[in-house]
Order: C-alpha cells, then structure tokens, then sequence
C-alpha cells in the first residue's frame, strides 16, 4: 500500500524585545550572568501581578498580518497548566481558545516539487520557560548527576505558529520553516535563529493511504536544532510508520525527541503520560480589546516582503529569478542593493545592466567577503557603503579599471572604508588603454618570448592569449586586455608578413 504524509508544524517565536512578556525585566538574556534578569514577577513570588507588553501584542500582531491571519478584536490569556521545574509558578501564561490571530495561510515553492498552500490555525502569546542545565558526574565519582537552573530566560515573549496539516513532504516542511524564518527577519520582530533556541520547531506527524482523507494517530517530534534536523526527523517517521501499519500494528500518539546522531527518533512521552494542560483563563490579565485603528496603522508599516520583493526586483530591475532570490533572502541585502542601484540616476536598459552588474558584486565578491570567519554578517556592518559599491561597480563597468583592480579596491574599501575613486588613484589603478601607453609594453612582451612568437607565425593563434598575460602581468593587471589583443594580433602579423 502507498501512503502519504500528513505533516502540522508547531514554530515557537521568541520575539526581540526590550523587556519580558509579563515584567519589566530586560528581555536579553543570552548575553547575561545567569540569574541576573530576574525579578519577583518572572520568579513567580507570591502576590506579584503580571503586566501586558504591549510592543510584544504588536509583534503578534504583525506576525498574523504577514501570514494573512485574521486579528481578533478581543484576545485572552489562560493558564497551561504542568508540573516541571523550568515552569516557574507552576503554570505557563498562554492562550487557549481566543488567540490572537486566526485562520492564516502561507504558499511556499519547494524545491523539485509543485507550489503548496498551507493553511495557518493560529498564532498566540505566551512566555518562555527557564533554562535547565543538566550536570553529570565524571565517570568514577559517586552521586547523583544535578541540574542548574538559569531563570533568565523565564518570561521572554513567545508566539507560538501553528499550521493545519496541510504539508505532505519534507520539501514543503522546510520551504515553510525557510519562509517563516524569512518572514520574521523581514519583520524585525526576532532573530529565528534555531541554533541559539530562538525558534524552535515541532513536527506532527502521521501518515495515512493515498486517497483517503482520515486523520490517522500522529506524534510529535521534538528536540530539533536545525532545518535539516527536522526534515530529517520527518524522513525518519514517513519511513518508520507505514511499517508499523503493514505490520498489523497501530502507531502510538505520543511524543517522540529527535537523536541527531543515530538518526532516528525516541520515544520520550506516550499518549498516556501525556499532561493534561487544565486551561483555564489568566484571572490577573483582563481580556484585550484589539482597536481597529491600531490594526490598520501596523498593516501600513509592513515591509514589503520577500517574494513581492523579488518578483518586483525581476521585473523592475530585469533581474533573472536566481539574483533575485539570493538578494532578498535578507532584508538587509535587498535594502543595501536598492542603495546601491538608486544612487545613480539611470532608466531603461541602462539601468538593467548598472543592477545586474551590480547584483553580482553582492552577490559574489561582496558575498564572500561577509562569509568569511572574520568578517560581519550583516551587510549593515560594512564599512562599504552603497554609494561607494555603485561607484565601484560605475568603474567597472566602463571598464576604467579591470577586474582584478575592481577586486583590490573593494579589499580596501571593505578594510577602511575609502571611496574607491581615491583607492584607485592612490593605487595608479586606472587601466591602460591608450596605444601609445601599450605599445612598449606589447612590444616587449614579443621580444621576450620568441617561442610564442614563433607559434603564433606557426598558426597557434592561441599565442595571443599567452602574450596578452605578459602585457597583464606587466601592467599589474592594468591593461586593457582587448586592446592589449589587438595590438598584440596587429604587430605579430607584421612580423610574420615581414619573413
């Protein structure tokens, strides 16, 4: 029997606020001593009363927007409740049945497979738990093993994202997990970043026979890092779970961790074992009034996002859809290329062939540059700034300096910031082009080597390529190859005419 996956990812957003979700304890907690970002709220003291923040609502808000969800006019907090020592008071602040945003969607383009629209059930707010650290002993040393708590970290605003199980492949599971990340990055609202927790994914995951339509048991993978750790862990269960099936067998709805290293996933909860959350609403937060107004002032500050901004970049810009992609990956790096391109007063062809030059520097030279271990990796951090990058690029393009000067002098624009007019001045790296200039340096890369000469006389013509590397190696790549070509070609069918 074929079978088909049935996927719903569960995304929690730690948002990028000044202070926590319910206090006003400062939020950064990843750079800070352990313990330091606390008060009696986040340690959940008795008598304390939580506080709404209200630029983490508006995050919530913007998130729902972006994922075309709807915004409720009233929204309520309630009280999950569980029993485990990161949970400070012994509940979690969350929300149950009056999330925020509601009945979203998102198209994603997997990679070889055909366009995906993924329903959206909700986004809510809630807060994030302290951090535990577990310590075993050294091998050899009696005693138990002990965990630290770190409670910094207890309170940070979270949304959690919710997808119907619209998704059906691996493929369209990571496109979804790429887009969302791109969405909030777009948005400025979090780092989602999964390696540093900051955004972390839950797979559910169940599959059933091609055709049918039932919801079969499901389980939910935890305890992944990375994109591909979660396509991996999905893999693992579209493999595991036919054969649980075909064997007679049924899968158990329970709760399964993600091995890394031995590639499976492990049992960590069964159905059993699961908590029941005892929602009931938040009695110290009143419910919250949504005003239209509000919602309409966050719709206009939107971005423009990632995949409008790239169909716009091909058509206004006359970029192919690979440049395009790779420069609006990154808010930053889209914004840094408008920079770049706006600065100079072009239109029509003109103006197409100044952005495609220009794409390839950022994406290539520019590029590397930003990925090197000891570079920065936000295009804002540069010291290169975009109307020196146009102004390079201007250089180049009219073929006033050549390509390897063109690379010199973003190495040194890159390390000091220098325009690249006064780099190139203060180099000697205009190119060569005029005769009089190239013609000694032609005429003594033939006088140095009679044995391309003799080639060239022979019928190699390729000797002309070999000589024009003389004349460019001379010149400290200054001169003007073609030129340098031309001169080369005029001058040795002289010699050959003259024997």
């Amino acid at each position: 029997m074929e079978y088909e996956a049935v996927i719903g990812l569960e995304v929690h957003v730690q948002l990028q606020t000044k202070s926590k979700m319910f206090c006003s304890c400062g939020a950064d907690y990843q750079s800070a001593e352990p313990n330091t970002r606390v008060c009696p709220v986040c340690m959940a003291l008795p008598g304390v009363l939580p506080v709404v923040n209200i630029a983490a609502v508006e995050s919530a808000i913007k998130i729902g927007l972006a994922l075309n969800c709807g915004i409720a006019e009233i929204t309520k907090f309630d009280r999950k409740n569980y029993p485990y020592p990161d949970l400070m008071k012994g509940y979690q602040i969350s929300q149950f049945d009056q999330p925020i945003c509601i009945d979203g969607w998102m198209d994603v383009q997997p990679e070889g497979e055909p366009d995906a629209h993924i329903g959206i059930t909700r986004v809510h707010m809630e807060e994030d738990v302290a951090r535990l650290t577990h310590i075993d002993n050294a091998p050899g040393k009696s005693g138990h093993s002990h965990t630290l708590m770190d409670i910094n970290r207890a309170g940070v605003p979270l949304m959690e994202v919710v997808s119907e199980p619209d998704i059906h492949t691996p493929a369209q599971a990571e496109a979804y997990i790429l887009k969302l990340q791109n969405i909030i990055r777009y948005l400025g609202v979090g780092t989602a970043n999964m390696e540093e927790g900051s955004f972390r994914v839950d797979a559910n995951v169940s599959v059933r026979p091609v055709g049918s339509d039932e919801l079969r048991e499901r389980v939910e993978v935890k305890n992944m890092n990375r994109v591909r750790a979660v396509v991996r862990a999905i893999e693992y269960e579209i493999q595991r779970q036919p054969g649980v099936w075909e064997s007679g067998g049924r899968v158990q709805m329970e709760t399964r961790g993600w091995d890394d290293i031995a590639g499976v996933t492990i049992v960590q909860r069964s159905k059993e074992e699961a908590h029941d959350y005892r929602y009931f609403p938040e009695p110290d937060i009143p419910p919250l009034r949504i005003d239209r107004g509000w919602v309409e002032e966050i719709t206009a500050s939107l971005p423009e996002f990632a995949d409008d901004r790239r169909t716009r970049f091909e058509g206004e810009y006359d970029l192919n859809e690979y440049d395009a992609a790779l420069l609006t990956a990154s808010r930053a790096t889209a914004d840094y290329f408008e920079a770049v391109v706006i600065s100079q007063d072009m239109t029509g062809d003109e103006l197409a062939a100044f952005a495609k030059e220009s794409a390839n520097w950022i994406n290539g030279e520019l590029a590397r540059l930003l990925n090197a271990p000891e570079g920065p990796s936000d295009i804002n951090d540069t010291k290169i700034k975009p109307e020196h990058l146009a102004a390079l690029v201007a250089l180049f393009q009219a073929r006033t300096i050549s390509n390897a000067a063109a690379r010199e002098v973003l190495e040194e624009m890159w390390s000091s910031g220098a325009a690249p007019d006064a780099v190139v001045a203060d180099r000697g790296l205009l190119k060569v082009s005029r005769t009089d200039e190239l013609l000694p340096v032609v005429q003594e890369a033939i006088d140095n080597n009679p044995n391309a000469v003799e080639d060239f006389i022979g019928g190699k013509e390729t000797a002309v390529r070999f000589l024009v590397g003389q004349v460019m190696k001379a010149t400290r790549g200054r001169a003007d190859a073609g030129v340098a070509a031309d001169l080369l070609t005029k001058t040795l069918e002289e010699v050959k005419a003259a024997r």
